[in-house]
């Protein structure tokens, strides 16, 4: 049958607009795509905050709701290892390589690496670093890792302030992209940080961020938080540099406050199912904490090599994509999460890095994956010497010939002796792991070399 005069004009009409929209839409639909391929990342990591701390985790002296809830809602990690201590766990957390290939000392990045957030940013992310740094004091430091924006502590300044006072806590003393900025209205550090990373996110909601915010919060001093009875905003931050253990708590449930703002925040910009967070802690809880596991009590052990120093708490939750309520008994270690952030970002690892990590994105997603069989462990403070084991979810081996049933003995008070077939074949396995890394240390890392003045 053939089109009359009208049919025909009409059919042509509506190609027309149709092709017309097509062209005004293109460009918007392109950028909606890419938005969609490339998610918002948030990565969270406390410091001094061992796995006992969480109530998702089994925690029972801290109230956590926020993290909890995140758990609920998203997945929680039973075996993530960080290092035993801050610096080095903020090495290897950055670029996915173990300790023994790549670090230095305290306090510093080797500036020759490549971070995660280098990576992202040359897939097209917008990157913000917030939170302690402690890793040199260049003042393009931030900059040269590969963050377009910085709030940071310890970058410029050291840990004392004004006549000896800490600077983190009440009126602190931060930089903000490389310049001080000083505080004395009643401030309180960790507010002010995850204030800018608010306003970072908000400033740049319409494409793909990356906030790596290494919080300050829960590091010593213990003292009050804004929400304590006698929080003082007139303070100039402790004399002492443990101060009071008693407030550990209050800063537990402020920390979790504070993660509870940057969810909202979120969900305020729309970007909340586009947006994978992560949570962990830096190493285990510090020394003058004891938490209670139910009836059973945790002390806490920063920088020991045992699960009270490395063992950290992980939840991941990305609204849509990771299951509801899951709990992954994989083991994670801090070098897994540059690979994990770059797949998920599409962004490419350089194969000449030679990075250690495995990504942990399908456990994510619901998925098998490729669990790792174990993770290794290198740490000296200051880069001379160390110690280093591997492990699996419940062995753990030294170099020195020690293997414990971790399951059985967490202190690792008395070494096993006495193997099964199925225990010395594990044993094996793990040896395997430690001789690929007895020679990894490159010579003369532990040598810093002194600036020339000039």
């Amino acid at each position: 049958m053939k089109q009359n005069q009208f049919e025909r004009s009409s059919f042509l009409k509506r190609t027309t607009v149709l092709a017309l929209a097509l062209t005004l839409t293109g460009p918007l639909m392109a950028e909606d795509t890419e938005r969609t391929a490339k998610p918002n990342i948030i990565l969270i990591m406390a410091d001094d905050l061992g796995y006992e701390c969480i109530g998702a985790h089994g925690g029972t002296s801290y109230k956590t709701p926020v993290l909890d809830n995140l758990a609920r809602t998203g997945v929680r990690f039973d075996h993530c290892y960080s290092q035993p201590l801050c610096t080095p766990s903020r090495v290897q957390i950055m670029t996915g390589i173990y300790n023994v290939r790549n670090y230095v000392r305290f306090g510093l990045l080797d500036r020759g690496q490549t971070t995660f957030a280098h990576l992202l940013k040359k897939n097209g992310y917008t990157t913000c670093v917030a939170g302690k740094w402690q890793l040199g004091r260049d003042l393009d430091a931030a900059n040269h890792f590969g963050f377009d924006e910085s709030c940071l502590w310890q970058h410029l300044r050291g840990r004392a302030g004004k006549n000896g006072h800490d600077s983190r806590y009440p009126n602190p003393q931060l930089e903000i992209n490389g310049k001080p900025v000083d505080y004395s209205n009643g401030e309180y550090g960790p507010d002010v940080v995850s204030d800018y990373i608010c306003q970072f996110m908000e400033r740049n909601k319409e494409k793909p961020f990356l906030v790596y915010y290494p919080m300050i919060l829960t590091h010593c001093p213990f003292i009050p938080t804004p929400d304590s009875a006698d929080w003082d905003p007139k303070s100039p931050g402790s004399k002492s540099y443990k101060g009071d253990a008693k407030y550990f708590g209050d800063m537990v449930t402020h920390m979790d406050k504070i993660i509870g703002k940057l969810a909202t925040k979120l969900d305020e910009l729309g970007i909340r199912e586009n947006t994978l967070l992560l949570f962990t802690g830096d190493n285990g809880t510090d020394k003058p904490v004891v938490s209670q596991m139910g009836n059973r009590k945790v002390a806490g052990a920063k920088g020991s090599m045992t699960d009270g120093g490395t063992h950290v708490p992980f939840i991941a939750s990305w609204p849509g994509v990771t299951p509801t309520g899951k709990v992954c008994n994989d083991l994670v270690d801090f070098s897994d999460f540059l690979p994990t952030l770059c797949e998920t970002a599409g962004a490419t690892i350089p194969s000449e890095l030679e990075i250690d990590g495995r990504s942990f994105l399908p456990q994510l997603q619901g998925k098998k994956g490729n669990p790792r069989e174990w993770i290794y462990c290198w740490y000296a403070r200051d880069g001379k010497g160390g110690r280093d084991w591997t492990r699996n979810q419940r062995y753990k081996l030294y170099r020195s010939g020690q293997f414990y049933d971790i399951s059985r003995d967490v202190l690792e008070k008395k070494p096993l002796d006495d193997l099964s077939a199925e225990t010395e074949r594990i044993r094996a396995m793990l040896q395997k792991a430690l001789d690929s890394y007895e020679k990894a240390r490159p010579a003369g890392l532990q040598t810093v070399k002194k600036k020339k003045k000039g």
